[in-house]
């Protein structure tokens, strides 16, 4: 125990060392303290009980009413943990917590994943670096629905910022990437689940950033198969504009293009070991070029702009089916733009990295109290999931790498501890 305290101390000495004054860095090691000791509620009144330091009143003013900044933090946790789980992907999500009341920042009548149907609770959207042994949050953002916008009462109340709007989780996720990349980091590949992989925009703002992806999508999405080749019609006259090329047969839904592959297409991917054995399912993986106004907007316009006309082709890229030997029809469906030589290995691996997010929440929220915090105000929100990022970062790093040495920040070089953990 005195050599995990010693090791949180250099700990909270690097990752906090923006935070300016030395008693709310103190604090900060008393929060961490008590998101990670043993006790099923972990708000601020029972930590501050089972802790020898606790101190409440200390405590509701470190997280709720202080302003210390919560960015350098997180980024702090970032330099540390990306090296040390070397992610496969960077997987998007979000988390739903169920509140009482109407005061909460964020709070409203939405779908709940948590309750499976829509109630009253905050939604936040977090990026994560995940391999198939760890993960960790990179950064969060708290949703703001639509009738939040003109609350000006409630939101003089929560404290949220007059720049923060209701924005899209989809455009929620970009920022969090976009504010990464600023920091220099950059994901190998970005995964998400149908919510996020549907949606045309996302994937296509992904591609203007030159980012991978592997994005699950509904069965319904749309696409021509690989070898579709648009056309345009013979001109009536010498009259009129020029017919402009296109796909002369509307789109397939994905689900129609896996049927027509047949089950002879589909292989046998074994893609981990899980606890039980190895993993494995039925995969096949084709070329296509998804479809619709949404994919093909964008397109034109960009084609318009740099030639004066398109030749009406749609960009091709991987759709991946599963199709487990037990199912009647194909399950699950996902798009890639990595290159065309990829292995099906290498997409069925990716697709399945998700996994380990589910694996973080269930930490985050049952083990270090993320879903925990009683306090209702926009800092307030944001200093704790902060506090509980990096609670679970030293966790995660006492299990990965308990000899291995964590790279110095310049705030800490004074300290030179002999080992991190």
């Amino acid at each position: 125990m005195n050599r995990v305290r010693a090791a949180l101390a250099f700990y909270v000495a690097d990752v906090f060392a923006s935070v300016p004054r030395k008693d709310q860095r103190a604090k900060s090691d008393c929060y961490l303290r008590g998101l990670m000791l043993e006790g099923r509620r972990k708000s601020i009144q029972a930590m501050a009980t089972r802790l020898p330091d606790g101190n409440e009143q200390n405590l509701q003013q470190f997280v709720n009413q202080s302003t210390w900044d919560p960015v350098p933090v997180q980024r702090r946790i970032c330099e540390r943990m990306l090296p040390l789980i070397g992610p496969a992907a960077w997987v998007i999500d979000d988390v739903s917590v169920p509140k009482d009341g109407r005061m909460s920042a964020g709070v409203a009548p939405q779908y709940c994943g948590a309750l499976g149907k829509r109630a009253n609770c905050q939604v936040a959207v977090s990026v994560h670096a995940a391999s198939d042994t760890a993960s960790c949050p990179l950064q969060w953002r708290l949703f703001l629905p639509r009738e939040w916008a003109a609350d000006t009462g409630r939101r003089a109340l929560t404290r949220v910022p007059p720049e923060v709007t209701h924005r899209e989780k989809w455009r929620l996720a970009l920022e969090m990437l976009d504010t990464l990349a600023g920091w220099g980091m950059n994901p190998p590949v970005v995964v998400a689940d149908a919510a996020y992989g549907t949606n045309a925009h996302l994937r296509a703002a992904l591609a203007d950033r030159q980012l991978a992806y592997v994005l699950a999508i509904r069965s319904d999405v749309s696409a021509h198969p690989f070898d579709a080749e648009p056309e345009a019609p013979a001109r009536n006259g010498d009259t009129g504009c020029w017919p402009q090329p296109r796909y002369r047969h509307p789109a397939p839904s994905v689900a129609a293009l896996a049927a027509g592959l047949g089950q002879e297409a589909f292989t046998s991917v074994t893609w981990r070991l899980g606890s039980r054995g190895e993993l494995r399912s039925r995969f096949a993986a084709v070329r296509v070029r998804p479809a619709g106004k949404a994919v093909e907007r964008p397109i034109r316009a960009a084609a318009s702009a740099e030639q004066g006309w398109w030749d009406g082709i749609l960009p091709d890229c991987w759709l991946l089916v599963e199709w487990p030997a037990d199912a009647e029809a194909p399950t699950d469906y996902w798009l890639s733009n990595l290159p065309d030589d990829t292995p099906i290995a290498d997409l069925v691996r990716l697709a399945k990295v998700r996994w380990r997010i589910e694996h973080d929440y269930r930490e985050l929220k049952h083990g270090l109290g993320l879903d925990h915090f009683e306090g209702r105000s926009w800092p307030g929100w944001h200093h704790h999931v902060t506090l509980v990022t990096a609670a679970h970062a030293f966790l995660t790093e006492q299990r990965l790498a308990p000899k291995v040495l964590a790279p110095v920040s310049p705030s800490t070089k004074s300290l030179t501890p002999s080992r991190t953990s």
